[in-house]
């Protein structure tokens, strides 16, 4: 039995549970931490003659921490330091080392240099449908855009090279683009694609296809989409743009269309739940890395993350509600 510090025995000691400890004890249920450890293990380096490396469940554990709570590599370090329910998520103690900024640094390169977030995001959508959680049977997609810096007052002197400025609205935008499609039914995302933020939403329709879709949603960003996607036989409901709308001359067939196009919007809006969840709830409103091969890795893995988090309820009640006992 292994000796506790003076920090984790005074935190043992208290009794309100914390929305931080509620989360990770829910997530701690619902990750599927076996197939996960499978396909990173190869990668991970093995002990040697050097210093062992860390138990990889741990590493990994930190690594998802990391991304719920956006934290960098120095502050993910300061954090497992100084903040107990974190510690225990990761099965650390104060009375053995905690994994340095580099060991964090040099975990997150693992993942970006054998491509593991995409696979990733494929282990977690293999749970979820073996749970009956996602039917694919139609897709809505959509994009977001992901801020990046846009100062000029760093070493190089010039703002990241693979990001671009866009103009949304009567407003412009300087970083990336990430594209998802997402099942329609369930509202978890299936595949994701970045660009910088320039590229047109169109431009990644097909990328975002599985193929086994019956029906795509889309917004007036992709009309025109039917065209680029060749292969297959698909339902289209994209909408229409609002100028279009308006110019219809006749009442009836006026009122005809918005009710039409209400009915498609409500359809679209679970497109947005996933851009909630990794805006708001993980905080990830502007990019950590230079490069959008490294922000594309995180980005990965927070909507593989997050769809963990929508479906999380589901998970924690696979036979539905259990109806309260009274006594006769």
């Amino acid at each position: 039995m292994s000796q506790m510090s003076f920090g984790d025995a005074e935190y043992a000691g208290k009794r309100k549970r914390t929305r931080r400890e509620v989360f990770l004890a829910e997530m701690d249920k619902v990750v599927p931490w076996p197939r996960l450890l499978a396909l990173i293990e190869p990668a991970y380096p093995k002990a040697g003659n050097g210093r062992p490396p860390y138990p990889l469940a741990t590493m990994l554990r930190v690594h998802l921490m990391q991304n719920w709570f956006g934290l960098s590599d120095p502050g993910m370090e300061e954090a497992l330091y100084e903040i107990a329910p974190l510690r225990q998520f990761a099965h650390l103690s104060l009375t053995r080392p905690i994994p340095d900024e580099t060991t964090i640094l040099n975990f997150r390169r693992l993942i970006e240099a054998h491509d593991l977030a995409p696979k990733l995001l494929q282990t977690v959508n293999a749970h979820l449908c073996r749970k009956g959680l996602m039917l694919k049977q139609g897709t809505i997609v959509d994009a977001t855009i992901i801020a990046a810096p846009s100062s000029t007052k760093n070493a190089d002197g010039e703002r990241d090279p693979e990001m671009h400025q866009t103009k949304k609205g009567n407003q412009w935008h300087f970083g990336m683009k990430a594209h998802i499609g997402v099942d329609v039914d369930s509202g978890l995302v299936h595949t994701v694609t970045t660009t910088a933020a320039n590229a047109s939403d169109v431009s990644q329709v097909e990328a975002l296809l599985h193929g086994k879709e019956e029906v795509v949603h889309a917004d007036a960003g992709y009309i025109g989409a039917q065209q680029r996607v060749k292969s297959g036989k698909r339902e289209w409901h994209i909408a229409a743009k609002r100028g279009a709308v308006k110019a219809i001359k006749d009442a009836k067939l006026k009122q005809i269309v918005e009710e039409l196009e209400t009915l498609k919007a409500r359809i679209r809006a679970r497109v947005e739940h996933p851009f909630r969840v990794i805006k708001r709830q993980f905080g990830f409103m502007k990019v950590r890395f230079k490069g959008l091969a490294k922000n594309t890795a995180q980005v990965i893995t927070l909507f593989a993350l997050s769809n963990l988090w929508m479906a999380r309820k589901r998970l924690l009640t696979p036979t539905g509600p259990l109806r309260p006992q009274f006594a006769s």
